[in-house]
């Protein structure tokens, strides 16, 4: 039997088992990398750079999506609505280019990556990827130079980028058992300063602030034709969700009363390609994200947004936060 270790390793990251234990030798020695690659940034060996605005770096210190998205998304929102002109910069992961690139609206999500697009379509923002994220705002930069602030969606361990406010998302795994790579799911020893803590799901950690998140009442297809949640309850649907965590998604579609005939969970970012509806005649659902690239073989899949929202004391420490920076 072929073990399949992207499915394994969360489930050995939440103990600390007998495997998790096998792995330690190679946390550790993680780890000593860790410690040397942040110690160089210290001494200046390596050099972070600053652009002329203030960057927002949003991620966080577990391996896998734990909610940085939607709160990228929340937050360029909020700091619009506040007057701020507001940029975002990403590496575009799954993407198959290499090369600095703004994100058009007529982009596919192979050449930017889904995020990316997704943030672009939503927010109505510049958005630039590149392989490093010093690139991207450097570029982003160039082209809107009245840029006040650069969100950086992911890149939390990525110290060549100055960064004026840190924020670190948690979803309700919380930091597992403990430990780093490979024998547990953090990227970097927890606890480490953040600016801002927030928890993207079930509260992990007593510290940090709380959020919201709950499906949008509306789900739309490719053509622009919308149909209620509410309305979908008690029938039976497919569903599909290439995200880090699908049943995540399909665990909220069944709290709305909805009954899911069939359902997949495919690989976070996953192409659709292969993948076809089943012929059963069930109205088939999917997360906004899946849209990118599921609508090119199936347009009559229905997307349903996530709605995210931060507690409102979150955004009065953001402000702060920004205000400060900002004077400073």
């Amino acid at each position: 039997m072929q073990l399949d270790f992207k499915k394994l390793l969360p489930e050995i990251w939440l103990t600390k088992g007998w495997l998790s234990n096998l792995l330690c030798p190679f946390s550790w020695f993680y780890r000593l990398l860790v410690w040397l690659r942040r110690s160089l940034y210290r001494w200046g060996f390596f050099k972070s750079e600053k652009v002329n605005a203030l960057v927002i770096v949003v991620g966080n210190v577990v391996a896998g999506g734990g909610g940085k998205t939607p709160l990228t998304m929340a937050i360029v929102e909020h700091l619009k609505n506040s007057g701020f002109r507001v940029g975002v910069i990403s590496r575009g992961f799954g993407r198959t280019s290499k090369n600095v690139r703004e994100v058009d609206a007529n982009d596919r999500p192979l050449d930017v990556g889904d995020e990316p697009l997704m943030i672009h379509l939503r927010c109505q923002v510049p958005v630039f990827v590149a392989l490093q994220r010093l690139d991207a705002a450097k570029a982003l930069l160039e082209t809107y130079p009245q840029t006040d602030i650069v969100v950086c969606d992911d890149g939390l361990q990525h110290y060549a980028l100055a960064r004026d406010i840190e924020i670190c998302a948690m979803d309700a795994r919380g930091t597992g058992n403990g430990r780093l790579l490979p024998s547990g799911p953090l990227r970097e020893p927890w606890p480490r300063k953040v600016d801002l803590l927030i928890h993207t799901g079930h509260r992990a950690l007593p510290e940090g602030f709380s959020s919201t998140r709950q499906l949008s009442d509306q789900a739309i297809n490719s053509k622009g034709d919308v149909i209620s949640l509410r309305s979908l309850e008690k029938q039976s649907l497919n569903a599909v969700a290439a995200i880090s965590q699908p049943q995540a998604f399909f665990d909220m579609l069944e709290a709305h009363g909805v009954h899911l005939d069939q359902k997949w969970g495919l690989p976070d970012h996953d192409s659709f390609e292969g993948w076809t509806p089943p012929p059963n005649g069930n109205l088939l659902v999917c997360t906004e994200k899946d849209t990118l690239k599921l609508w090119a073989i199936c347009p009559h899949a229905f997307a349903i947004r996530l709605e995210f929202e931060p507690e409102k004391s979150f955004w009065l420490a953001l402000d702060k936060q920004v205000n400060a920076a900002l004077e400073a």
